[in-house]
């Protein structure tokens, strides 16, 4: 693993007791240039990992909760008539910063939560038919509730598409939750960490991330799983090219953190169920019930 990104994960783990896993691929979503979407029962960490990764990372944070009553003129920022000047100025929201913790995102009604299409999309937010970029790097961390909890509003699937990966925190286990009831408050840990990484830094790993080598067999393998997704009545809907193209470039993080230079079929199924749970349907809700199908079924090139 890159030396730099060793002493990231170490801290991070320190606040997140017991959930290795989780915070590499919270990580490997960010060194993607993705966002990540959190899906769990309230209580679990989701709010704090994503404050612990934004002060590892040295990015500017901002929380904004949605509810059902939130506009997007309090996401994006709004035009407001200056008396003095004679003319109207644009005033950023909270959005304008380069992490935004969606919290409790389907909360919000279809209205709010499109409000975040653009910007995810294309780093940039349109305003009364002016475009204004947003903070680079930009990230969204989105959490949301178990849609059968009261008050939900379910993300469309070209919202959920937005979001390279998605991942359950779920409860920790009894050793790991030992160390919460006995240690300090995960908000006071928090506020002791550095940042391990500066923006030029991630930026640069971002760049090495897109250089890291795949071979044709590798590429006929993620092909084929595609493909199998599209074809097997098991889902409702395959695989788009953009989830083709999600799955690749979240391999190529993956195999970075180990540090290697070239994708295995193992970095693949990896990041299989991050990508591809929330993006196919199937009779499964667990992300990696529904991906055991492909995994089953689809050889390795």
């Amino acid at each position: 693993m890159d030396n730099v990104l060793k002493p990231l994960l170490e801290s991070a783990n320190q606040v997140i007791l017991g959930k290795q896993l989780q915070i590499k691929l919270a990580v490997c979503c960010i060194l993607a240039k993705g966002h990540l979407l959190i899906e769990d029962i309230p209580g679990v960490g989701k709010t704090t990992l994503s404050h612990t990764l934004a002060k590892l990372l040295g990015l500017n944070y901002q929380r904004i909760q949605f509810t059902s009553d939130i506009l997007p003129a309090d996401i994006i920022g709004a035009t407001i008539f200056d008396v003095e000047n004679s003319q109207f100025t644009f005033h950023p929201g909270p959005l304008f910063n380069q992490m935004i913790l969606a919290d409790e995102i389907n909360r919000s009604t279809p209205k709010a939560q499109s409000a975040l299409l653009e910007a995810m999309e294309e780093r940039q937010v349109t305003v009364e038919g002016k475009t204004y970029d947003l903070p680079q790097p930009f990230f969204v961390i989105a959490t949301q509730n178990p849609s059968h909890q009261i008050g939900t509003f379910p993300l469309p699937e070209s919202q959920l598409d937005r979001f390279l990966m998605r991942i359950e925190l779920g409860y920790p286990d009894r050793q790991a939750e030992r160390a919460l009831l006995e240690g300090r408050s995960r908000h006071s840990l928090i506020e002791t960490l550095t940042a391990q990484l500066n923006t030029e830094q991630l930026a640069h790993i971002q760049q090495q991330v897109t250089e890291i080598h795949v071979s044709p067999a590798l590429l006929d393998y993620l092909q084929d799983l595609i493909n199998f997704t599209r074809e097997s009545t098991d889902y409702h809907c395959g695989l788009s090219p953009r989830a083709g193209v999600a799955l690749l470039t979240a391999a190529k993080a993956w195999a970075y953190m180990d540090g290697r230079q070239a994708v295995l079929p193992d970095d693949v199924q990896a990041v299989l169920p991050a990508v591809a749970g929330h993006r196919l349907r199937s009779g499964n809700t667990n992300s990696e019930s529904i991906v055991a199908p492909l995994l089953d079924n689809v050889a390795v090139s």
